[in-house]
Protein backbone atom coordinates (compact mmCIF):
# COMPACT_ATOMS: atom_id res chain seq x y z
CA UNK A 1 0.00 0.00 0.00
CA UNK A 2 3.12 2.52 0.93
CA UNK A 3 4.60 1.81 -2.16
CA UNK A 4 1.44 2.36 -4.01
CA UNK A 5 1.45 5.77 -2.73
CA UNK A 6 4.78 6.17 -2.89
CA UNK A 7 4.20 5.57 -7.00
CA UNK A 8 1.26 7.98 -7.13
CA UNK A 9 3.25 10.68 -5.46
CA UNK A 10 5.82 10.59 -8.10
CA UNK A 11 3.65 10.81 -10.62
CA UNK A 12 2.14 13.59 -9.59
CA UNK A 13 5.40 15.19 -8.87
CA UNK A 14 6.47 13.85 -12.55
CA UNK A 15 3.63 15.61 -14.14
CA UNK A 16 3.94 19.17 -12.03
CA UNK A 17 7.41 19.18 -12.95
CA UNK A 18 6.91 18.44 -16.41
CA UNK A 19 3.92 21.83 -16.34
CA UNK A 20 5.85 23.74 -14.88
CA UNK A 21 9.49 23.38 -17.50
CA UNK A 22 6.53 23.70 -20.07
CA UNK A 23 5.29 26.96 -18.73
CA UNK A 24 8.86 28.11 -17.93
CA UNK A 25 9.84 27.01 -22.02
CA UNK A 26 6.57 29.01 -23.00
CA UNK A 27 7.37 32.05 -20.74
CA UNK A 28 11.11 31.97 -22.46
CA UNK A 29 9.62 31.76 -25.60
CA UNK A 30 7.34 34.50 -25.40
CA UNK A 31 9.77 37.03 -24.14
CA UNK A 32 12.37 36.12 -26.94
CA UNK A 33 9.89 36.82 -29.09
CA UNK A 34 8.65 39.70 -27.56
CA UNK A 35 12.66 40.91 -27.41
CA UNK A 36 13.28 40.26 -31.28
CA UNK A 37 9.66 41.50 -32.68
CA UNK A 38 9.88 45.11 -30.48
CA UNK A 39 12.72 46.50 -32.37
CA UNK A 40 11.09 45.60 -35.70
CA UNK A 41 8.20 47.30 -34.83
CA UNK A 42 9.76 50.40 -34.35
CA UNK A 43 11.98 50.43 -37.14
CA UNK A 44 8.50 49.95 -39.38
CA UNK A 45 6.84 52.60 -37.62
CA UNK A 46 9.85 55.06 -37.61
CA UNK A 47 10.15 54.06 -41.43
CA UNK A 48 6.36 54.71 -41.65
CA UNK A 49 6.71 57.85 -40.02
CA UNK A 50 9.21 59.21 -42.10
CA UNK A 51 7.95 58.29 -45.69
CA UNK A 52 4.35 59.41 -44.97
CA UNK A 53 5.33 62.71 -44.19
CA UNK A 54 7.91 62.93 -47.68
CA UNK A 55 7.11 66.48 -48.11
CA UNK A 56 7.62 67.77 -44.78
CA UNK A 57 11.07 66.44 -45.08
CA UNK A 58 12.04 68.38 -47.69
CA UNK A 59 13.34 72.15 -46.78
CA UNK A 60 10.38 75.26 -47.24
CA UNK A 61 11.92 78.07 -47.86
CA UNK A 62 9.80 80.80 -45.22
CA UNK A 63 11.66 83.46 -45.02
CA UNK A 64 15.50 84.81 -44.15
CA UNK A 65 17.61 85.63 -41.05
CA UNK A 66 20.97 87.53 -40.62
CA UNK A 67 23.89 86.73 -38.07
CA UNK A 68 24.63 90.25 -36.85
CA UNK A 69 27.53 91.31 -33.99
CA UNK A 70 26.52 93.33 -31.33
CA UNK A 71 27.27 96.22 -33.65
CA UNK A 72 24.81 94.91 -36.25
CA UNK A 73 27.63 94.36 -38.31
CA UNK A 74 26.67 91.57 -40.62
CA UNK A 75 28.13 88.21 -39.78
CA UNK A 76 26.18 85.72 -42.25
CA UNK A 77 22.74 85.13 -44.09
CA UNK A 78 20.55 82.05 -44.16
CA UNK A 79 17.02 80.88 -45.63
CA UNK A 80 14.40 79.55 -43.26
CA UNK A 81 12.18 77.35 -42.49
CA UNK A 82 9.77 78.24 -39.72
CA UNK A 83 8.13 75.86 -36.93
CA UNK A 84 5.64 77.89 -35.58
CA UNK A 85 2.43 75.20 -34.43
CA UNK A 86 2.73 72.93 -32.23
CA UNK A 87 2.58 69.96 -34.45
CA UNK A 88 5.68 71.64 -36.25
CA UNK A 89 7.96 72.47 -33.70
CA UNK A 90 7.25 68.77 -32.30
CA UNK A 91 8.24 67.49 -35.71
CA UNK A 92 11.14 69.82 -36.24
CA UNK A 93 14.16 68.61 -38.19
CA UNK A 94 13.40 64.89 -37.10
CA UNK A 95 14.28 62.42 -39.93
CA UNK A 96 15.83 64.89 -42.14
CA UNK A 97 19.09 63.76 -43.92
CA UNK A 98 20.25 67.07 -45.42
CA UNK A 99 20.45 70.55 -44.73
CA UNK A 100 22.22 72.67 -46.90
CA UNK A 101 24.72 75.19 -45.09
CA UNK A 102 22.73 78.08 -46.01
CA UNK A 103 19.52 77.02 -44.40
CA UNK A 104 17.87 76.39 -40.95
CA UNK A 105 14.74 76.11 -38.96
CA UNK A 106 13.05 78.81 -36.63
CA UNK A 107 11.44 77.72 -33.88
CA UNK A 108 8.97 80.46 -33.05
CA UNK A 109 7.51 80.31 -29.30
CA UNK A 110 4.12 82.12 -27.85
CA UNK A 111 5.87 83.40 -25.22
CA UNK A 112 9.51 83.58 -23.97
CA UNK A 113 10.76 81.62 -21.72
CA UNK A 114 13.43 78.84 -21.09
CA UNK A 115 13.26 75.88 -23.83
CA UNK A 116 14.52 73.02 -23.56
CA UNK A 117 15.53 70.67 -27.14
CA UNK A 118 16.41 66.87 -28.06
CA UNK A 119 17.82 64.94 -30.62
CA UNK A 120 15.10 62.17 -30.56
CA UNK A 121 14.77 61.12 -34.23
CA UNK A 122 17.18 63.70 -35.58
CA UNK A 123 19.79 62.01 -37.80
CA UNK A 124 21.75 65.30 -38.72
CA UNK A 125 24.47 67.11 -36.25
CA UNK A 126 22.96 70.47 -35.48
CA UNK A 127 23.80 73.64 -33.94
CA UNK A 128 21.08 75.49 -31.59
CA UNK A 129 20.88 78.71 -31.05
CA UNK A 130 18.56 80.02 -28.04
CA UNK A 131 17.31 83.49 -29.05
CA UNK A 132 14.99 85.56 -26.18
CA UNK A 133 12.64 88.24 -27.21
CA UNK A 134 15.09 90.93 -28.66
CA UNK A 135 16.38 89.01 -30.59
CA UNK A 136 19.49 88.44 -28.80
CA UNK A 137 21.10 84.62 -28.88
CA UNK A 138 21.32 83.39 -24.86
CA UNK A 139 22.27 80.06 -25.58
CA UNK A 140 24.61 78.17 -28.22
CA UNK A 141 24.79 74.46 -27.89
CA UNK A 142 27.44 73.13 -30.51
CA UNK A 143 27.34 69.77 -32.80
CA UNK A 144 24.52 68.18 -30.95
CA UNK A 145 24.66 64.54 -31.14
CA UNK A 146 22.41 62.73 -33.54
CA UNK A 147 19.37 60.47 -32.11
CA UNK A 148 20.76 61.45 -28.24
CA UNK A 149 17.50 62.06 -25.77
CA UNK A 150 19.50 64.30 -23.52
CA UNK A 151 18.61 67.77 -22.76
CA UNK A 152 19.77 71.11 -24.78
CA UNK A 153 18.21 73.67 -22.14
CA UNK A 154 18.22 77.50 -22.94
CA UNK A 155 20.54 79.32 -19.92
CA UNK A 156 18.07 82.39 -20.15
CA UNK A 157 14.66 82.44 -21.18
CA UNK A 158 14.26 82.33 -24.93
CA UNK A 159 11.20 83.21 -27.45
CA UNK A 160 13.24 81.36 -30.52
CA UNK A 161 15.28 79.08 -31.48
CA UNK A 162 17.40 78.34 -34.86
CA UNK A 163 18.75 75.09 -35.72
CA UNK A 164 21.33 74.82 -38.13
CA UNK A 165 23.91 72.46 -39.39
CA UNK A 166 26.69 71.85 -36.65
CA UNK A 167 29.77 73.77 -37.21
CA UNK A 168 27.62 76.93 -38.78
CA UNK A 169 28.23 78.81 -35.65
CA UNK A 170 32.02 78.09 -34.98
CA UNK A 171 32.60 78.76 -38.85
CA UNK A 172 31.52 82.01 -39.01
CA UNK A 173 31.93 83.19 -35.70
CA UNK A 174 28.82 83.44 -34.43
CA UNK A 175 28.61 83.81 -29.91
CA UNK A 176 26.41 84.72 -27.60
CA UNK A 177 25.34 88.08 -27.27
CA UNK A 178 25.12 88.49 -31.19
CA UNK A 179 22.00 89.43 -32.62
CA UNK A 180 19.56 87.89 -35.13
CA UNK A 181 17.06 89.57 -38.27
CA UNK A 182 14.14 87.66 -39.97
CA UNK A 183 11.82 88.04 -42.09
CA UNK A 184 8.94 86.32 -44.11
CA UNK A 185 9.45 85.87 -47.96
CA UNK A 186 6.31 84.50 -48.25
Amino acid sequence: MENRKNKNTIKKNNKLFVAIIGIVILAFIVLVMSNILIPVQSKTVQHTISKKNDNELKFRKDGELTFQNKNKEFISSIDLEFAETAKERAQGLMYRTELAENQGMLFIFPSEEKQSFWMHNTVLSLDMIFVNSKLQIVTIHKNTKPYDDSSYPSTKPAQYVIEVNAGYTDKFGIKVGDIVVFRRTN
